[in-house]
């Protein structure tokens, strides 16, 4: 298969037979006809890509890099993706491939450390819940621009309150007078005297732009905290269902329907992007927004700082989407023989380009919209959802037409969104598929749509006038430290327990024999580098580790335990399953611990065509029982 393959769709030739299974849509060509693998080359990489590259390419990394030394921040960003980022890709994805299974029954590998694959499903399964209500902001922020003036272009009274301004108000400031002396008073008085206040010295009012009170006021409709759920936003409500059947309408055959869409969804926001770019690029200000960006603005002396180094591992870690199953759950659609390591340098370097490549176009339209408000670009810089539908959505309202350059970036995060969320849901489908391949092979479609709709009524509180603290809530405590702790895990058991060179002779099994200095640089940082670096990064996240707050608002006690528990419920299995295997083993306590510790009878290549000497003991796992733990559809197929 061709990198260049076009999709079905866009081929001449005979229809596809629509049906709700997916037992007869396998190609004569796919290796393995029961699980299904990719169409082509280029679906799988564009996948991957699209998982990889989300928002927060665009609105986290231009900002850290602002924040940690422009572009001095580039040297511990690309050292970290070659030390932590880029291996634990690698890993993942070779892992995935082996053994064509998911991202909880790969742990045949190590059945001690199971619940590791357990903990990052729920993981993600939290994550994909509030990431569509993102992805619900986007889409009525996008819809919100199909008027001739955007809505949050002036304060409408509809929505604003006396606090909402356009331009900042200065209430007093220094002034020279005639006789030389320097006095502060009052501005009005100031501008009585014809006097000029002094650099610097202007005390402001207390406003907020018009931008800024839509987003809380008119699109959230936010109310005082979590503790104040209000009732539900229904147009956020009717979006966050459109977002879920935009997901469930790509995912309805797996990876045969998402391979598809990702053609559009993953390569758009590059075109998107290259648009904003070009216009921000001819404005007045951007040359300052981009130099404060990644030009002259740059402090090398950021580098002696360690904050600097754990936030450019931080942000490689959670932007390649390593340990979230999503690599392992799409790599495993690959034919045996597939070039893995080439895969993820390409997806890492392209995703590390794409962050670096947003930034430009994010900073030459804030570096207008500073020169426009007679700012320094640090003080309308911000991050997350501010930068997403604040800071840049005022920029935007300053352009010429602006509703079309506010459609354009909605349209992109909308696209970039998608991507991530159609990886993440196929991360819990195949862990289903593994579990069950006869039923998900007959019910594709009802199951599917069942998963969507199951996370449609869970994401509603989200939806809420107390969303946006839930949103946020979710965010702190299931998208940090518990997926770097699992990580962690990963590399311990397949290095030093499995055995770090016995998984080199696996991948060689697929992308045949290198060289010993080949592999002396991935077992360096497989075996030390790299879990010391997430090591650290997990130390410090945890110490630092703070309550969460939604800018001044903190959030009440309760609201904090639901999080200790969201989190705390995602990592108990790991312990949970541990015992339950050793338990479940034959002989005595140490016996019981070294069974677990090696590999099941089922553990290989999931075709006897690829098992080759090395793995010609592996017996055909039935399919049923593949989680290994006790389900009434596991105790049925005994009974027969």
């Amino acid at each position: 298969m061709g990198w260049l393959n076009l999709p079905a769709c866009l081929r001449c030739g005979q229809k596809e037979e629509f049906t709700l299974s997916t037992e007869k849509i396998a190609d004569k060509d796919e290796e393995n006809a029961e699980r299904g693998n990719w169409s082509s080359k280029t679906d799988y990489l564009l996948s991957m890509v699209g998982y990889a590259v989300g928002l927060g390419n665009v609105w986290r990394f231009p900002y850290l890099t602002y924040q940690n030394g422009g572009g001095a921040f580039l040297i511990p960003y690309t050292i970290m993706l070659a030390l932590a980022g880029l291996p634990l890709f690698f890993m993942e994805c070779s892992l995935g491939q082996f053994a064509s299974l998911g991202p909880i029954s790969i742990w045949r590998i190590l059945p001690l450390l199971q619940g590791v694959g357990i903990t990052m499903v729920l993981i993600s399964t939290f994550v994909t819940i509030y990431y569509n209500v993102i992805i619900g902001y986007s889409l009525y922020y996008l819809f919100a621009s199909f008027r001739s003036e955007l809505p949050w272009a002036s304060c409408d009274p509809e929505w604003a309150d006396e606090l909402c301004s356009k331009t900042a108000i200065v209430l007093s400031c220094n002034a020279t007078q005639n006789d030389g002396t320097i006095i502060h008073a009052n501005y009005s008085w100031v501008q009585s005297q014809n006097l000029t206040c002094l650099n610097e010295t202007s005390k402001f009012a207390d406003t907020q732009v018009p931008s800024e009170q839509y987003w809380n006021k008119k699109a959230l409709q936010r109310s005082s905290g979590l503790d104040e759920t209000g009732q539900i936003v229904w147009y956020l409500a009717l979006c966050l269902l459109l977002s879920w059947l935009i997901v469930g309408a790509a995912l309805f055959k797996g990876i045969k329907s998402s391979g598809k869409v990702v053609y559009f969804t993953a390569i758009f926001p590059y075109v998107i992007l290259i648009v904003l770019l070009v216009r921000g690029a001819t404005l007045e200000g951007a040359h300052e927004g981009i130099e404060y960006y990644i030009g002259r603005q740059s402090n090398f002396t950021k580098l002696m700082e360690a904050e600097v180094w754990k936030d450019a591992a931080t942000q490689i870690f959670f932007s390649l989407s390593v340990a979230w199953g999503g690599l392992v759950a799409l790599s495993s659609y690959n034919k045996f023989h597939n070039n893995c390591y080439s895969d993820a340098i390409f997806v890492c370097v392209t995703n590390c380009l794409t962050s670096i490549f947003a930034g430009f176009a994010i900073f030459s339209i804030l570096g207008h919209m500073a020169f426009k408000a007679g700012k320094k670009v640090s003080e309308v810089v911000d991050s997350g959802f501010d930068l997403a539908f604040v800071a840049y959505p005022e920029a935007l309202s300053k352009l010429p037409v602006a509703p079309l350059w506010s459609f354009l970036f909605f349209f992109m995060l909308l696209l970039l969104g998608l991507d991530s969320q159609f990886a993440t849901v196929e991360t819990i489908t195949t862990t289903i598929h593994d579990l069950y391949p006869r039923l998900m092979n007959k019910m594709r479609i009802p199951m599917t749509m069942g998963l969507c709709l199951l996370l449609f009524l869970l994401g509603l509180v989200c939806v809420t006038q107390a969303g946006i603290y839930w949103v946020n809530l979710v965010d702190h405590f299931c998208a940090g430290w518990g997926i770097l702790f699992a990580a962690v895990l990963e590399l311990v058991g397949i290095c030093w327990i499995y055995g770090g060179n016995r998984f080199i002779q696996d991948i060689e099994m697929m992308i045949g024999k290198k060289s010993f200095w080949f592999w002396l640089w991935w077992r360096a940082c497989w075996f030390f580098i790299t879990p010391c670096l997430l090591l650290a990064i997990l130390v410090w996240s945890l110490v630092t580790f703070a309550p969460p707050t939604y800018g001044s608002i903190k959030y009440p006690s309760w609201g904090s335990a639901i999080g200790w528990c969201m989190i705390i419920f995602c990592l108990i299995w790991i312990p949970i399953v541990a015992v339950y295997k050793i338990i479940k083993a034959n002989g005595n306590l140490w016996q019981r611990i070294v069974i677990c510790c090696k590999p099941t009878d089922t553990w290989g290549p999931a075709l006897a065509s690829h098992r080759g000497e090395r793995y010609s003991h592996v017996i055909d796992p039935v399919k049923e029982k593949d989680i290994e733990i006790p389900t009434v559809d596991a105790y049925i197929h005994k009974m027969e």
